[in-house]
């Protein structure tokens, strides 16, 4: 069960659209890493002093929470390792932002966050595609279709 879930995805005939899909899963992985994570890792004072602010128990736990999700989880996204678990944490992170963090803020403001999160119901439900780590490693755990 818990291989299934960590190594698991669908594949699909298509060239295109298995190359789409890697392409899609390597440019939001690296995006969120280097253009977000990256920043958090270790996180700030600021950063700390804003998930309080949101009502957070134990800030530090879910202030290096929220960065590894964004860095690391970007990291095995693009590569294409445990995807649907870290796309999982991603989406979290990214419900966090746009719906506690940027609640009041206009929808331009909290349009990245919104997107990442689509992103990563996405990659949640799909898996990482043919191109990836996860079917090097388990290739029977994917639905050849």
């Amino acid at each position: 069960m818990i291989n299934k879930l960590l190594f698991s995805g669908t594949a699909f005939y298509s060239f295109a659209a298995n190359i789409g899909l890697a392409g899609l899963r390597i440019y939001t992985g690296l995006s969120m890493a280097f253009g977000h994570g990256v920043g958090k890792i270790p996180p700030s004072e600021g950063f700390t002093k804003g998930i309080a602010d949101m009502g957070f128990p134990a800030p530090g736990l879910f202030s290096w929470a929220a960065g590894l999700s964004e860095f690391g989880g970007g990291i095995l996204i693009a590569l294409g390792l445990m995807t649907r678990p870290a796309s999982f944490a991603l989406g979290i992170t990214m419900f966090v932002a746009a719906f506690i963090r940027h609640a009041a803020d206009p929808f331009m403001r909290k349009e990245k966050a919104l997107l990442f999160l689509a992103l990563a119901v996405f990659f949640t439900l799909v898996g990482a595609g043919r191109y990836s780590l996860d079917r090097i490693i388990r290739p029977a755990r994917y639905n050849e279709r």
